[in-house]
């Protein structure tokens, strides 16, 4: 491995986490040492096994990953952290890499696929790419528990509420459809804005969207 170090990215104040799985202790001891070198946060295992035996992979804001391991190899692993809904980006590295295997790995959602041996700056960008994606996906995480959170607070009234406006209804045509005063819409619809914290109502009705809570308008009605 050649080339010239990056810096590392910080995520909420602390550099990411990386694990290093490779059977290769020489592998692990270079790899762990350049990403140390610029900042981030290292663990090695080496295989999978030994990673969820260790620790859960979800800690990690990266994985670099061998795609050839005796028992497990990188791809299953892949495919086994996929079914059990984590997320972590992977940049796989391999000594005895195939075009089919690197579009196996990219379609699959792996952030790159490096060739041993690689250029030190390929794998610190590959890494700072993956710590990214991570960071951006925590954060839409947090946001959406956040929503999730805000739309359990709410009455089942205003969540009628709510679901109907979203859908495009009318503040009548609500009335209509709950059998309540066009008033207590109104009223419903400024206490759903106040505990949703939504900024506009274009910002309600993605926040509907993202917790898939919003519906069509009801076939067959139209208001007068």
């Amino acid at each position: 491995m050649s080339g010239r170090a990056g810096a590392a990215p910080d995520r909420d104040g602390e550099a990411p986490l990386v694990f290093v799985v490779d059977d290769d202790v020489a592998v692990r001891g270079a790899v762990s040492s350049l990403l140390r070198s610029v900042g981030l946060r290292v663990e090695v295992f080496s295989s999978p096994q030994e990673l969820l035996d260790g620790g859960t992979a979800e800690r990690a804001n990266c994985l670099v990953l061998d795609i050839r391991m005796p028992m497990v190899s990188g791809l299953d692993f892949q495919a086994q952290l996929e079914r059990a809904g984590l997320h972590v980006p992977i940049v796989f590295l391999t000594g005895h890499g195939d075009i089919p295997m690197s579009v196996q790995a990219m379609k699959a959602g792996a952030v790159d696929f490096l060739a041993k041996p690689f250029r030190d700056q390929d794998l610190l960008d590959a890494v700072a790419a993956a710590a990214d994606r991570d960071r951006r996906r925590r954060l839409d995480d947090e946001a959406t528990r956040g929503q999730r959170d805000r739309w359990n607070s709410l009455s089942e009234r205003e969540r009628e509420v709510m679901v109907l406006a979203t859908a495009g209804l009318m503040n009548k045509q609500i009335a209509f459809e709950l059998g309540i005063s066009e008033i207590t819409v109104k009223i419903h619809r400024g206490r759903v804005m106040r505990k949703m914290a939504a900024h506009s109502f274009a910002h309600l009705v993605r926040m509907a969207d993202s917790l898939g809570v919003r519906r069509d308008e009801p076939p067959g009605f139209s208001a007068k």
